[in-house]
């Protein structure tokens, strides 16, 4: 931090200094005009210096203005155009403050023009892929998670609800910039009960710069929403219907107050679906509790009945031309009707058969809160600091029921009615996750080719957890102990970053960051006083992000990052769910995180982009991998750590127009695993 602030001091004491022009454009009405044209003309030769465009407000400012003679021009369509006198900046007097000018308007109006542009569906950049989904038809009647599914080298895992980025898991979401901070399975159902038409941009970052938070091995998802700049009060309704497996369907309503220095919105959106996916596996594995190697056929039907609500209201607004303030708050409340069918068969050599059947129902309930307050305050000209405080709540509460039967190949009842092959069990799951979060981010433009972004984050997160199967036994419900868990987790998170962006010429950009975060991780039991698990890890996360335009339709593209993926709770051991009297769901305490370094080279011509994406994973965490319980009477499916995994993803973006009203955008995304053998996937998103 020492460091960090001396260097922010040599830079302040050696920096040339620059004048600033600013004011407010109104109407005769006294109504400001967003989108006019301020023009800074050197007095000598009127040619052009400096030009911006007015806010939303009709403010503007001229930054990074070399001290000297000057014309300002205020012009708009509609307006007559205004010319100040001459007038000087010097250093003694670097600022000039117009105020409120009045434009008068024409007494000739022009016809209405109507001016229109869209932006490509998929923009290239150094620091990944961009998908402007806001005027796209994939918006229409969709959820946001079928938007994310359709884009390039997505892919939603729904037997398991996780998302993979570029065949890998371990994606950071955030929304609005804002990390999402759930379990990703319960971030999954959020999107699933969101309304697309509410998204403007999705952002898939593989090697976003040092501003982000370094969590994310395959990247960062960043979904960003609309915003209503309209003056005065207005709002919309949007109701969308369809038929998958089942009926589904959204209702929103949204609502805005655009007062010029204050905007107030709200929204509510009501979602339900009626879904369906399983999950096949054949394969052989040893099988203490049924007495060896068993060949089995195993197949999981899952019919899952979402009805999600989600209420949301903030506020921003200007205290004065340089202090902004804001606040959010958002509720949600979600509730998913699972009911799981499982079949299994079991072939024991050299001649036992065994036969599971078991139907799971549950309600798996989550309430979320979310608030959030922050001030932008700006420092002086290109200089500007902000903060910003959230608290989030998360409570989940999921029981199940299941009824199950094992039989052996005469149709008897295999075992005896004890705590493994009882034919009734319930499961009990109850989560509470509480995250502080703080942050200050500072932002300095030296000149029009230097800028600086620094800042420090703080995340204390803790989570209550405990969950168990029970089994009927002779009239009552027992637990055992390896279907049993009580867990409390603590983690803290503190970061440090600064991040250089500079252009080094007409053509080419350069942004430099590095990033560093140290991560403190307990794990206890409180049934028992059982220390379960205690992690401190500090790592430096460098970040290089390079494009050269070779001229006004090429350009070259080439990035680096270095990210971790910490295992979440759950990866961790804070649930247990039933899948069979030989077979359970749990975590693993003694997961390690993952560090991947990612190498991107693209290229952008025209409309078209192709890229290449090498990443390297160290102690990557594979999902869903078979062990046994430590009484070797059970499988336990968990989450465990390979030594390393490489990706190696090549993409292209070719859109072609077969005619005037109709234009084919075609993604290849291939995926290759270097191994023996060489696994590659292709998709056509």
């Amino acid at each position: 931090m020492k460091t960090l602030l001396i260097g922010l001091l040599l830079f302040s004491i050696f920096t040339p200094a620059f004048s600033q022009v600013s004011g407010r454009l109104n109407d005769p009405a006294g109504q400001p005009i967003s989108y006019a044209t301020a023009s800074l003309l050197k007095a000598t030769d009127s040619t052009l210096a400096r030009s911006t465009l007015t806010g939303e407000n009709g403010d503007y400012k001229l930054d990074n203005v070399i001290p000297g003679q000057y014309i300002l021009r205020l012009s708009s369509v509609g307006y007559q155009t205004f010319y100040t006198p001459a007038f000087e900046l010097t250093t003694a007097q670097p600022t000039r403050d117009f105020g409120i000018q009045v434009l008068k308007e024409n007494s000739k109006q022009l016809g209405e023009i109507v001016i229109r542009a869209n932006r490509p569906l998929l923009q290239q950049r150094a620091d990944g892929t961009v998908v402007n989904v806001e005027s796209s038809v994939m918006t229409k009647g969709s959820s946001a998670l079928e938007v994310l599914e359709r884009s390039p080298g997505v892919v939603i895992d729904h037997q398991n609800n996780g998302i993979l980025l570029n065949g890998k898991s371990g994606v950071m979401v955030m929304l609005n910039g804002k990390p999402v901070r759930m379990p990703l399975d319960q971030v999954v159902t959020m999107l699933g009960g969101m309304s697309a038409n509410d998204i403007s941009r999705i952002e898939l970052l593989t090697n976003p710069s040092a501003a982000y938070d370094a969590e994310g091995s395959a990247g960062v998802i960043n979904i960003v929403l609309k915003k209503n700049s309209k003056q005065g009060t207005n709002g919309s309704i949007s109701l969308t219907g369809g038929f998958g497996y089942g009926e589904k369907g959204t209702g929103s309503l949204n609502l805005n107050h655009h007062s010029g220095e204050t905007n107030f919105y709200g929204s509510y959106t009501y979602s339900h679906d009626r879904a369906y996916s399983d999950f096949h596996a054949i394969g052989s594995e040893q099988e203490p509790l049924l007495g060896g190697l068993a060949s089995s056929d195993f197949l999981s039907i899952a019919k899952p009945v979402l009805n999600n609500h989600q209420a949301t209201f903030g506020i921003d607004t200007k205290l004065n031309k340089d202090l902004a303030i804001g606040g959010s708050l958002s509720y949600n409340n979600s509730s998913t009707a699972i009911q799981t069918i499982n079949h299994g068969r079991y072939l024991i050599q050299p001649d036992s058969v065994y036969q599971l059947n078991a139907i799971i129902n549950g309600v798996n309930h989550w309430r979320n809160v979310t608030s959030g307050v922050y001030a932008e305050q700006e420092l002086s000209p290109g200089e500007k600091i902000m903060i910003n405080l959230d608290y989030i709540n998360y409570k989940n509460n999921y029981p199940i029921e299941a009824q199950s039967s094992f039989l052996d190949r005469d149709g008897n009842q295999a075992g005896n009615n004890d705590t493994l092959f009882s034919p009734r069990l319930k499961g009990l799951s109850n989560t509470l996750i509480r995250v502080w979060a703080a942050k200050v981010d500072y932002t300095r433009q030296f000149n029009s080719w230097l800028t600086l972004d620094a800042g420090l984050k703080e995340t204390l997160t803790k989570t209550n957890s405990m969950s168990a199967i029970q089994s009927l036994v002779n009239g009552n419900y027992v637990s055992r102990l390896a279907a049993v868990n009580n867990i409390v987790m603590k983690e803290e998170i503190g970061a440090a970053y600064t991040s250089l962006k500079a252009k080094l010429d007409s053509s080419t950009e350069l942004v430099a960051g590095l990033r560093y975060e140290y991560s403190s991780t307990r794990m206890d039991d409180p049934s028992n006083g059982q220390h379960i698990a205690n992690r401190q890890l500090g790592i430096f996360f460098p970040s290089l992000l390079l494009s050269k335009k070779i001229s006004g339709d090429k350009e070259w593209l080439l990035s680096y990052s270095k990210r971790i993926s910490r295992p979440s709770y759950s990866d961790l051991a804070s649930y247990v769910t039933y899948n069979g009297p030989n077979s359970v769901n749990t975590g693993n305490p003694l997961l390690k995180p993952t560090i991947t370094n990612n190498l991107k080279l693209g290229y952008n011509y025209k409309s078209y982009s192709f890229s290449a994406l090498l990443s390297r994973d160290d102690d990557p965490i594979a999902r869903n991998q078979i062990v046994y319980t430590a009484d070797k009477t059970q499988m336990s499916v968990s989450p465990q750590n390979l030594v390393y995994q490489d990706n190696l993803t090549f993409q292209a973006n070719l859109p072609f127009t077969v005619s005037g009203w109709w234009e084919i955008k075609p993604i290849l995304l291939i995926t290759c695993i270097p191994a023996r053998p060489l696994t590659c996937l292709q998709s056509f998103p």
